[in-house]
């Protein structure tokens, strides 16, 4: 199988989704290389960028999910280069 290495940008503007969001990140946990978040307290957003290797359709996936929840922007960027699983 393979897999490629992406980061999804996510900008949270509804607080009320949090706990939505953090239940969609803890069931795609095991493709998950890392996660950086940072509240934006000036402009009451948080901004969230998670790296990622896993199949295209699984990244896919997790971007689409995460953007249909109320009040979240979601994007993923991916490498060019794919490895073997």
């Amino acid at each position: 199988m393979e897999t490629r290495v992406a980061v999804i940008g996510i900008i949270v503007e509804d607080p009320a989704s949090v706990e939505q969001l953090n239940e969609l990140l803890h069931e795609y946990g095991s493709h998950i290389v890392g996660r950086m978040g940072v509240p934006y307290r000036a402009r009451g957003i948080n901004v969230i960028s998670i790296a990622i290797d896993a199949p295209h359709d699984v990244i896919s996936a997790l971007a689409g999910r995460i953007g249909n929840l109320p009040g979240v922007s979601a994007r993923a960027a991916y490498s060019n280069k794919a490895f073997e699983a």
